[in-house]
């Protein structure tokens, strides 16, 4: 918080290069809601940019990877490097409500995430699929991603979707529920604890 009160933004930009990938990523926790996501893949694209939409985050992500292999290697290091700047976006973690969930609808599916920002890995997966791909994602991919974002923003994360049909509106919800339990857990109130833990620290 700022002499004023105020509070600061909140922002982090993480480069990671290995023999597989290079992924830069640029990441505002309070907004404005723009985003520039290229990765290769364009469902993920997609799917990023619905994330910083109902997030109401800032977020470029660029990544150059093996493709040529698969998108195993794309997906997991931008799952990474995104998980990365989100803790390091928040910071302290002062003043943050810490805990956040949301249901969102699409169409005929329904999706459910609920998140503690604990400083603690660990996530609940749920989620069936009756086709292999949507695009030029693997739907197997969607659960590696939010596996390696929760590990490294250290978070606890249950995602479960609920029932659907079509698996673009299932994994769709699934990442606007979770990009949305992800935005109500971040925000901070100045009446709040100062750190929302009988430990002292998250």
């Amino acid at each position: 918080m700022s002499a004023s009160g105020e509070f600061d933004t909140r922002s982090a930009s993480v480069v990671r290069k290995t023999s597989e990938t290079s992924v830069r990523i640029a990441l505002q926790l309070d907004g404005p809601e723009t985003y520039a996501n290229e990765t290769g893949i364009g469902f993920l694209d997609h799917m990023l940019d619905l994330f910083a939409k109902h997030g109401g985050f800032g977020l470029q992500v660029f990544c150059k990877g093996d493709l040529h292999v698969d998108e195993h290697h794309t997906v997991e290091d931008v799952g990474i490097s995104l998980g990365d700047a989100f803790r390091e976006a928040l910071g302290d973690k002062a003043f943050i409500r810490r805990f956040g969930h949301a249901y969102v609808p699409m169409d005929e599916a329904l999706a459910r995430a609920v998140v503690d920002l604990s400083g603690r890995f660990y996530l609940d997966y749920r989620a069936r699929f009756e086709r292999e791909r949507v695009g030029d994602l693997s739907v197997e991919m969607v659960e590696h991603f939010w596996h390696a974002f929760a590990e490294h923003a250290r978070c606890n994360l249950h995602i479960e979707a609920l029932y659907g049909k079509n698996a673009h509106h299932t994994i769709e919800a699934i990442f606007k529920a979770a990009a949305r339990a992800l935005r109500h857990a971040a925000q901070r109130d100045p009446s709040f604890d100062r750190m929302p833990s009988t430990k002292g620290a998250l």
